[in-house]
């Protein structure tokens, strides 16, 4: 049995006399301990496949489950077992990043103690425990989808479903958050993700191409640029490369 399963999943909008179609019989499974990418240009449904898959939206057409109960009447699951990924940080969850990082704890009723140090591990699981006591507002761009990253984390969930988390991060530092969701599921946490960055699916267990709406088969990342090998310009006649 899948630990995500969205089955023939289908969800339209309508603008004015307009409608759009974001997704269209889409299909896709999500197991125990792997990373799955999903690829997809703006506007292609990514988004709204994420929002599915969190629970935070319903489909019009299909069944989406989780350890094989319909999503939408499961208990318990949202924001702990499942949960969703975002960057945007509320200022009535405090002033510093460990009560951002805590907050959902406490939503769960969980006491201040047990919150913060849940929190704080969380938050050196992801790299980012020297911002504890930073403001959200002083974060760079990396630094806020580790923190927003520890924050899920902190609920100990089963899967975790984030929104392009290398958006508006330089190269270095989104090997950094990709080597990091790697590792989440090889530590036993599901980890859904989208992205419009090829380059981003190279360390996925398995990623799929969504355009218009429609999933296609699983996608490859693009090869790596070769370099030859040159020798120093210094060397001599018969000098080996190094």
């Amino acid at each position: 049995m899948s630990l995500l399963s969205i089955e023939h999943v289908s969800k339209r909008y309508r603008r004015g006399s307009r409608e759009y179609v974001a997704l269209r019989d889409v299909s896709l499974a999500t197991e125990r301990d792997e990373l799955i990418a999903v690829l997809g240009a703006r506007k292609s449904g990514r988004s709204t496949l994420m929002r599915i898959a969190a629970g935070l939206e319903r489909p019009d057409e299909g069944a989406v489950r989780f350890e094989g109960v319909a999503l939408s009447a499961a208990t318990g699951v949202l924001g702990h077992r499942i949960c969703f990924c975002h960057a945007s940080f509320s200022p009535m969850h405090g002033e510093r990043v460990l009560d951002h990082a805590a907050a959902p704890l406490l939503a769960q009723r969980l006491s201040l103690r047990v919150a913060r140090r849940r929190a704080e591990s969380a938050l050196e699981r992801a790299a980012v425990g020297q911002c504890t006591s930073m403001r959200p507002d002083e974060l760079n761009g990396a630094e806020r989808v580790r923190v927003a990253l520890a924050r899920a984390l902190a609920t100990e969930p089963r899967l975790l479903v984030v929104d392009d988390p290398t958006a508006g991060v330089g190269s270095l530092e989104s090997d950094g958050i990709l080597r990091l969701l790697r590792s989440l599921a090889d530590d036993s946490v599901a980890v859904l993700m989208c992205t419009d960055d090829a380059m981003s699916i190279s360390g996925a267990h398995r990623a799929f191409s969504l355009d218009a709406g429609v999933l296609r088969g699983e996608a490859q990342a693009p090869p790596a640029e070769v370099v030859p090998l040159r020798p120093r310009a210094a060397a001599g006649p018969g000098a080996h490369l190094q």
